[in-house]
């Protein structure tokens, strides 16, 4: 893979800033409109004050900044790889504006503290118009420039996997997935309706933090794409084939399909083990069938008060599919082990009518098994253990 970038002959600070404007949630541009500083609804990771002020002091004292990084759009626009968040500090000086409405000044001299328009004329045009910017452009197709980000990434502030798709796939389809799925406050795809006619709770075990850093988007983006492995072998070709699209309609409305169906299966009783669990995956494996719904929630509340199961969270898959796997079954401990391996002599119960009729098996041979399996009732009590060797525990499992 060629990756090809080149340098910016000339990026003047007055070049940069001009057409600065932050809309929030609806993203930052720059550079007369045509940079991308921030997409709408990515994470709004902004320097601290000190760090913003060091930018500027690097400026005011003609010392470089640290190389950024754009890539450049088939429209003729950029993005920011590299350097978010030293292009916002110098814009913020620069318009006298850091995001909130307040004025921005630093002690540059040691002696007071200046705005921008508080400089010198001399001084304002020095920043302005001779201070030059390193910008290297990145131009290639979308693999080649996935690959610069993950490049870039492992020196800068590190980005998750989804916020590298998201700078590769901006478009229509990005900002409407992420107005949905990616807002730090009031986030519409955790605020879903969910259990208890008077109370709403979360499926998802993902907070508004996470939520702003793409882990829910990435969460969901990674259960549509089981629907059609063939089409989508991975994120990264459901985000290019619907890049241009209007809205991420189908993704959020696939969401609130995975939503719906848990609620309609297991009904107004929530249970805390629910949060977390890949209802997704579960939805694409399930969903299509007919239930009873009163028999699933019934097995349900029952599993949950049997104290032989230690696995809470997997009776949401087991009564689906009723593997005992995912429920984690009570086993004997060694005391009650040893206590019946004593009573039985090492011999196996069903070795019986075998070669193996009168062998003395070693402890460390045999397991402890329910004579009465938990399917049928039994408990983890010494009066319903036996010790089998492996071989006939194991056929008796299999059985």
């Amino acid at each position: 893979m060629v990756m090809k970038a080149k340098l910016l002959d000339t990026l003047t600070i007055r070049q940069l800033v001009d057409g600065y404007r932050d809309s929030g949630d609806n993203g930052v541009v720059a550079f007369g409109g045509k940079l991308n500083v921030r997409p709408a609804f990515q994470r709004e990771f902004i320097y601290t004050p000190d760090k913003r002020d060091m930018v500027m002091k690097s400026v005011y004292d003609d010392l470089p900044l640290n190389v950024m990084y754009w890539s450049k759009n088939p429209d003729g626009t950029f993005e920011i790889i590299d350097g978010q968040q030293r292009t916002i500090s110098i814009c913020q000086f620069i318009t006298n504006d850091d995001g909130y409405g307040n004025p921005i000044a630093i002690n540059f001299d040691g002696r007071r503290t200046q705005t921008f328009t508080q400089l010198s004329p001399d001084k304002q045009k020095q920043i302005l118009d001779e201070y030059k910017l390193q910008v290297y452009v990145c131009d290639g197709n979308e693999d080649e420039k996935l690959e610069w980000f993950h490049t870039i990434n492992i020196a800068g502030e590190q980005m998750t996997e989804q916020e590298l798709l998201n700078a590769d796939y901006t478009g229509t389809w990005l900002t409407s997935a992420k107005a949905f799925f990616s807002k730090k406050d009031n986030n519409p795809a955790l605020n879903y309706r969910y259990f208890d006619n008077d109370r709403k709770h979360s499926i998802i075990a993902i907070n508004s933090e996470a939520a702003n850093r793409q882990a829910l988007l990435n969460l969901v983006l990674g259960w549509i794409i089981e629907t059609n492995p063939t089409q989508y072998p991975e994120i990264k070709n459901y985000m290019s084939i619907h890049r241009a699209d209007e809205t991420a309609d189908e993704l959020i409305n696939y969401y609130k399909s995975v939503v719906d169906w848990v609620h309609d299966v297991f009904g107004e009783t929530y249970y805390n083990e629910m949060r977390g669990l890949p209802w997704g995956t579960l939805y694409n494996k399930y969903g299509y069938r007919k239930y009873d719904t009163s028999v699933m929630r019934r097995a349900v509340a029952g599993l949950m008060a049997d104290e032989e199961i230690q696995n809470k969270r997997g009776i949401f898959e087991f009564v689906f599919d009723n593997d005992k796997k995912h429920l984690n079954l009570r086993q004997f401990d060694n005391a009650t082990k040893r206590t019946i391996y004593q009573k039985q002599g090492g011999i196996c119960p069903y070795c019986e009518n075998t070669e193996n009729e009168n062998k003395v098996w070693k402890f460390e041979e045999m397991d402890g098994d329910h004579i009465i399996p938990w399917s049928q009732g039994g408990k983890t009590v010494p009066e319903n253990c036996q010790m089998l060797c492996r071989h006939h525990n194991r056929k008796k499992s299999d059985d």
